[in-house]
């Protein structure tokens, strides 16, 4: 005998929808998948290397020891008042993040051009991925900050926290959704025009410099008062100064600069996610 009711599905397919939807329902669904695809960024990280997982230390180790030796001894570059070492790593960890994030999601469609055209699944799992995968690289990060800033407290460096590091979480969200934001930006854009990621690849490295990972904002209002204000209104900036100024208590910290932060991380996020959805639905034929 004949069902005559129509079976129900679990996924439903289509063109349509909002294009801020972000389908967290499928997302949840896939879960496995997400889980599946954080391994396997963060396992090829360190795949077929010698040292293994202990190069998520040594590369910010040595970045600090370069920001150190030139910027800090050969260059003068005031700190603070803060141990250069422990000044350069808090920015570090937080630049990496965003640049990992912006970078690795800015080609999420070239890369998985093979599997995104053979098997559906929800598309913001790959953006997705690699958030929480470098996230796991910056926890690792973090604890090398955590051994820094207890070696220099048992040296009799003065390093007191204050209330602004309860922001630390709002922070790393914040440094997520801006890196996940342009990166998904990029990415569709680069659907149409290879040259973008070429832009990419040489423009993060000179954005760093607009952003105060090897000076404090203080510096730069200070000696440099008529650009200050690109440093100043780059979202990144109050995103790191907070940082600086709650775990190490010192640096510039301003509740209107970090609101300013919060809003273009926002909107940032929110075009991204329009693009991302828009471009989703053709981007097999162009890519």
């Amino acid at each position: 005998m004949t069902d005559l009711h129509p079976e129900k599905w679990d996924i439903e397919i289509n063109a349509k929808g909002s294009l801020l939807d972000l389908k967290l329902k499928e997302v949840w669904h896939y879960r496995d998948l997400l889980v599946l695809l954080v391994r396997r960024d963060f396992i090829s990280f360190y795949k077929q290397t010698i040292l293994g997982p202990v190069w998520f230390f040594i590369q910010p180790v040595i970045t600090i020891l370069f920001y150190t030796l030139i910027f800090g001894n050969l260059a003068g570059i005031p700190v603070d008042g803060l141990p250069k070492p422990l000044f350069y790593l808090a920015g570090t960890i937080i630049w990496n993040y965003f640049a990992d994030c912006l970078n690795k999601t800015s080609t999420v469609f070239k890369d998985n051009a093979g599997i995104l055209g053979k098997v559906y699944f929800p598309r913001l799992i790959m953006p997705l991925s690699i958030v929480l995968s470098n996230l796991i690289r910056f926890a690792v990060q973090f604890l090398l900050f955590i051994i820094l800033y207890i070696i220099f407290i048992l040296k009799g460096e003065h390093i007191i926290p204050n209330i602004a590091a309860l922001l630390l979480p709002l922070l790393i969200i914040m440094i997520a959704s801006l890196g996940l934001g342009l990166g998904m930006i990029i990415s569709a854009v680069t659907t149409k025009y290879r040259d973008i990621a070429f832009i990419v690849a040489f423009g993060v490295p000179l954005l760093m410099y607009a952003t105060t990972v090897i000076y404090p904002l203080s510096v730069a209002q200070a000696k440099y008062p008529k650009y200050s204000w690109l440093i100043k209104f780059n979202p990144i900036t109050a995103i790191i100064e907070t940082f600086r100024y709650g775990c190490l208590g010192k640096g510039s910290f301003n509740w209107e600069l970090l609101a300013y932060s919060i809003v273009s991380t926002i909107v940032i996020l929110l075009t991204g996610i329009v693009i991302f959805n828009k471009v989703e639905k053709t981007f097999v034929d162009t890519v």
